[in-house]
């Protein structure tokens, strides 16, 4: 059982049980889950508008589909997982995690913790920021499921993290605050 008594296999339908180890490693880090089962699978040749993607969460689907080799599964997994966990996470809970990230942006700090934020950041203009564009919101969620990777994935040293650690203990202590206080929500 993970932690908090919630059973990891009740959560995921596996359509290749290639995936099911270590998604079941990756789910040790995590706090407890409550929703509806993922369905888990993998495809050849995944893109999404902007290219080529090793994985795509559909989380009104109730899936996410991968394309990318073991060595990486680990971090992709937990960021596609918090796609579900963002869009059930609530407007005030997602509106504090623009302020974090807002502030990092008006002060004019570079880096993130994962590419698919940090090509959004850099794309940014001040309108984005100042409108909640749609670049903006974007930008938002993929920071957000990139900083649950870092935190959550285990994996401790990567070439996408660039976010300079003083700004990594914010956002850390932000999922402390607004994430790891209960079960989270698929």
């Amino acid at each position: 059982m993970a932690p908090g008594g919630s059973r990891p296999s009740l959560h995921f339908i596996f359509e290749d049980r290639t995936y099911q180890a270590p998604v079941r490693r990756a789910l040790r880090r995590l706090p407890p889950m409550t929703g509806a089962p993922i369905r888990i699978r993998t495809a050849q040749g995944l893109r999404d508008r902007h290219g080529e993607a090793h994985a795509g969460a559909f989380p009104r689907e109730r899936r996410i589909v991968f394309d990318r080799s073991l060595k990486e599964f680990r971090r992709i997994f937990v960021h596609e997982l918090f796609h579900f966990v963002w869009l059930r996470k609530g407007n005030a809970a997602r509106r504090s995690y623009e302020d974090l990230v807002k502030a990092e942006c008006l002060a004019g700090l570079p880096g993130e913790l994962g590419w698919s934020a940090e090509w959004r950041k850099r794309a940014l203009t001040p309108r984005d920021v100042e409108t909640r564009s749609r670049r903006w919101r974007e930008y938002c969620c993929e920071s957000f499921c990139d900083s649950a990777a870092w935190l959550y994935s285990g994996v401790e040293r990567h070439a996408e993290f660039t976010l300079a650690a003083p700004r990594r203990k914010h956002r850390r202590a932000w999922f402390a605050k607004a994430v790891e206080g209960g079960a989270l929500s698929i």
